[in-house]
């Protein structure tokens, strides 16, 4: 019987073939990691891209409800502010003969503790009464016609206002308590439902931008967190994402002119994450007829 031979692979034989191994590894990895480097970085800027848009949206929703000529932005250090008076309804009052009893017209000349209404409010619920919202006319944004000064245009903080049904579906009877004397008339008869003040603030070197609301009214306009949550604001987070430099949070308000009653919010947030970062702006039209 023949001797059986024995066969094997040699040390050199099994180094070749694993640095061979070793070179397709790499080149299948070069071939893989572009692709997927590709589709992460995609998908951390499609990400940033939805978040900027939701907190743009955000924004852009609250200055809309915003009563005429209450929108005003300031910046303070790394803090860009927007502030507006939010509303939340809107109704026409009526101030002459188109009821029959003149006690329901709305009186300038002296404190009126009840009138009517002509245009209804509508996104309210019947009968409707609040400690904590504020009636609006004729706010114009000026000395003396400012409802941040909280008086003349606006009723004071505590007045109770009371919405209820009148005789026809659009001469809803308002009542205050206590009676209060509006200064001017609006020339469209214009009377707002105002909820509070609402806050915008963008901190550049936290890289957040977080919403207060419910808070006091107040004259100056606060520009700092500690201001907004010692006068009673709730803070909602809206991005962490803001970018570190000085333009990636800019808030800009044009008012227009008297006649035009048009005013134009410029919003432009720039978000960051990882080696990405996206810049969205967006333009906000405002009808600020009182």
């Amino acid at each position: 019987m023949g001797r059986l031979s024995q066969q094997g692979v040699t040390l050199i034989e099994l180094v070749v073939v694993i640095t061979l191994c070793g070179i397709c590894a790499i080149f299948m990895t070069m071939f893989m990691v572009t692709p997927v480097d590709s589709y992460v970085a995609q998908a951390q800027r499609a990400g940033l891209v939805d978040a900027a848009d939701s907190a743009l949206r955000l924004l852009a929703r609250d200055l809309r409800s915003a009563l005429p000529n209450s929108v005003r932005v300031t910046t303070n250090g790394s803090v860009s502010a927007i502030e507006l008076l939010a509303t939340v309804d809107g109704a026409r009052y009526n101030d002459d003969g188109a009821l029959a009893n003149p006690a329901l017209w709305l009186d300038f000349t002296a404190p009126d503790a009840a009138f009517s209404t002509t245009v209804p409010f509508s996104q309210i619920t019947l009968p409707y009464t609040s400690s904590t919202a504020f009636l609006s006319i004729y706010n114009v944004g000026v000395t003396g016609a400012d409802a941040y000064a909280g008086a003349n245009v606006i009723t004071p903080a505590g007045t109770t206002i009371t919405i209820t049904a009148g005789a026809t579906p659009n001469a809803q009877l308002v009542s205050l308590s206590p009676a209060f004397q509006f200064s001017w008339g609006s020339p469209n008869k214009r009377v707002f439902l105002v909820s509070g003040p609402v806050s915008y603030l963008c901190d550049t070197s936290a890289g957040t931008l977080t919403r207060y609301s419910g808070y006091r009214v107040s004259a100056t306009q606060p520009t700092s967190a500690a201001a907004l949550v010692s006068a009673g604001a709730s803070a909602g987070l809206v991005s962490s994402s803001i970018g570190s430099n000085a333009n990636a949070c800019l808030f800009a308000y044009a008012p227009g002119t008297a006649a035009q009653r048009s005013g134009m919010a410029t919003l432009s947030l720039q978000l960051t994450s990882g080696s990405q970062n996206v810049e969205l702006v967006e333009q906000v039209h405002l009808v600020n007829a009182p």
